[in-house]
């Protein structure tokens, strides 16, 4: 049974055609966070607490990661509802992530880079090709994974210790330029050495010589998702197809209640549900495979969309000219409506999941 919730009704500053959850979302998150950097015209990036500190609006504390998942964001809301205004905003924070980068791409973390590459390389769908950016990311990744002893890429430079929040969207990067022998090595990996025998769940990683950390996260599980669906997409192999179809079970399982995602509190945990949503939706609406095993997948990947989008609509606040906003956990009225970006982003990202499927009739 899933959780039944309080009317979600809505009365969106938005136009017609456009999914009204997903825009107030957006409008909220932007008209809050997204500021200029450094006054250099034609630069943005989204400040990440709100109110913002005089350190924050200065982008002395920036998050290189969470930036990347504000790209993504709105390559979603361009995709569900194209206009000329958000055309030049996505162009602006990719130059503003440059900008307070230094000039440069690179970071020494390789999970931060990867989603920057695949939000970089989803930027061309929009028109907002930076192909020579996206190859500087994906070098530091191979030269990463050619230097390392293992498959997998470690977590950071100069570090042994070998994650899925690395691997997995670092995979799916490389299935999505094509390279799939290099994606399936690391999603082999992955389900060799991470999968709990017991939960089914994808554990956090391994340092070298040390038993797996057995954490559970969420955007572990979103990302695995993603890099599977990707390569069963591409591949049409169904050991990519049936290690979805397990994930999907353990999840709604173990890290849902009543068909709502958990929330895992605030700074980078906030994300995590949001990119677990996001990689769910993609399950539901490309999975390939006509056994019920599959239609099972794509139906509960779909309904955990669904079910936690209400919920976090429900729960939402709402009012005043800033809001929605929302809180880590959309299961319920939340006393602490986070001010931190993450939070908002990650019910953005869910909420531009469930447009995408509303969208394509799932």
């Amino acid at each position: 049974m899933r959780l039944r919730l309080p009317d979600s009704g809505t009365h969106p500053r938005v136009t017609p055609g456009e999914h009204p959850w997903a825009a107030e979302a957006e409008h909220a998150v932007l008209s809050r966070h997204l500021r200029t950097v450094w006054s250099v015209p034609g630069t943005a990036l989204a400040v990440v607490s709100w109110p913002a500190g005089v350190g924050d609006r200065l982008f002395v504390r920036w998050n290189y990661w969470w930036q990347a998942q504000l790209l993504d964001c709105l390559v979603d809301a361009q995709l569900r509802a194209p206009n000329q205004r958000r055309w030049q905003q996505t162009k602006a924070v990719i130059r503003g992530h440059r900008l307070r980068n230094l000039g440069v791409w690179t970071n020494r973390y390789h999970d931060d880079m990867a989603w920057l590459g695949l939000a970089l390389l989803r930027a061309s769908a929009i028109g907002v090709p930076r192909p020579e950016a996206v190859h500087v990311l994906v070098a530091a990744l191979r030269s990463a994974r050619r230097a390392a002893p293992a498959v997998a890429l470690p977590w950071r430079r100069g570090d042994t210790y070998r994650n899925v929040p690395a691997n997995a969207p670092a995979g799916l990067l490389f299935a999505r330029l094509g390279d799939l022998s290099t994606a399936r090595a690391i999603a082999d990996w992955i389900d060799s050495e991470l999968v709990d025998a017991d939960s089914g769940l994808v554990l956090d990683g391994v340092r070298d010589g040390q038993p797996p950390n057995r954490a559970l996260y969420t955007y572990c599980q979103g990302g695995v998702l993603g890099l599977e669906t990707e390569l069963a997409v591409r591949t049409g192999h169904p050991r990519h197809a049936a290690r979805v179809c397990r994930l999907v079970t353990a999840v709604d399982e173990r890290m849902a209640t009543e068909g709502v995602l958990h929330g895992c509190g605030t700074g980078d945990g906030g994300l995590f549900a949001g990119i677990a949503a996001r990689y769910l939706a993609r399950v539901a609406a490309d999975l390939p495979g006509t056994a019920s095993a599959q239609r099972h997948a794509r139906e509960a990947a779909g309904e955990l969309v669904r079910a936690s989008a209400h919920a976090a609509w429900a729960h939402r606040s709402s009012g005043g000219p800033d809001e929605p906003r929302f809180g880590p956990d959309w299961s319920a009225p939340s006393a602490d409506l986070s001010n931190d970006l993450s939070v908002q982003l990650s019910a953005w990202m869910l909420l531009e999941a469930h447009a995408h499927l509303a969208s394509t009739g799932q």
